[in-house]
């Protein structure tokens, strides 16, 4: 009869199924928060495609332009005649810029009225938001 020592050496085993679906809980995790951190105050609309590099600026308001010919501040609607009243307040930080969404479709010359306005109401530095095309 062969009796076993008190102690065996057993070899340790690292099981990596369970690190892998912690690296993939962790990847969706940080995938998430970045996205939230997006602060684009605006509706959607159909952008215009082409290539951009984004930029950060500590202050930013959104005009956005639907093809139904609205006009929206943060998503406040309002009109040529009141857009210049209603932004002037919200420009109180002076690097702050304007960014303008407009669907692709909105008609130019009232997306050029409402740069305008802007301009009008004090807004210095404007954007151009637009889709990354493929």
């Amino acid at each position: 009869m062969k009796l076993r020592k008190s102690r065996e050496r057993r070899r340790g085993r690292i099981e990596i199924i369970p690190m892998i679906d912690v690296m993939f809980f962790l990847l969706v995790t940080f995938m998430l928060a970045s996205l939230s951190m997006q602060n684009l105050h605006s509706l959607r609309v159909n952008l215009p495609k082409g290539h951009a590099t984004p930029t950060q600026t500590k202050s930013t308001v959104t005009l956005t332009i639907t093809k139904e010919d609205r006009i929206y501040l943060d998503k406040t609607p309002v009109t040529l005649d009141t857009l210049e009243d209603t932004l002037r307040p919200m420009l109180k930080d002076a690097d702050a810029s304007v960014i303008l969404a407009a669907d692709s479709a909105a008609p130019h010359g009232l997306t050029v009225q409402a740069m305008l306005r802007a301009r009008q109401a004090g807004a210095q530095r404007f954007q151009i938001a637009v889709s990354h095309s493929d």
